[in-house]
């Protein structure tokens, strides 16, 4: 069973990317599944710290486009909104090259809040970091006439 409200698929999701820092660095939001959503992010010189390797705060970014995609996708969002409230990370792993992948997957899903667990794997499937990020859900505000 799933846990989005409404259909979605990754395409769809890529135009909430548009203009945004995960449209900059180059996330892509690659797989929707039945209770997590993927995401990739190309290893380049763009995203490295000045020793050649992913920077943790692109690890970062990643995880907290992933969790927060997701989180949105769990809620009415014609009324609801969700913003990241906090955000950890552990980085286990360096990378120099190649492509990474998030996965986003709730640990908890309420009605004022929502936990999620990400991992981020190189492309040999090995653990690059591990993230938890909490979610703050708010109403919508009413746009001024």
């Amino acid at each position: 069973m799933s846990i989005w409200r409404t259909e979605v698929t990754p395409e769809l999701l890529e135009r909430f990317s548009r203009g945004t820092l995960a449209e900059r660095i180059g996330i892509r939001i690659t797989e929707v599944g039945p209770d997590y959503l993927r995401a990739t992010l190309p290893v380049t010189p763009d995203v490295h710290q000045p020793y050649g390797v992913l920077h943790g705060g692109a690890s970062v970014a990643l995880a907290e486009t992933v969790g927060s995609v997701a989180a949105n996708l769990c809620v009415d969002m014609e009324r609801l909104a969700c913003f990241g409230q906090e955000i950890n990370a552990n980085h286990l792993r360096s990378v120099s090259t190649g492509v990474v992948t998030a996965t986003a997957r709730p640990h908890h899903i309420g009605s004022r809040s929502q936990v999620w667990g990400i991992e981020i794997r190189d492309e040999r499937g090995r653990l690059v970091c591990i993230s938890r990020l909490t979610m703050a859900i708010v109403p919508r505000r009413e746009s001024a006439p």
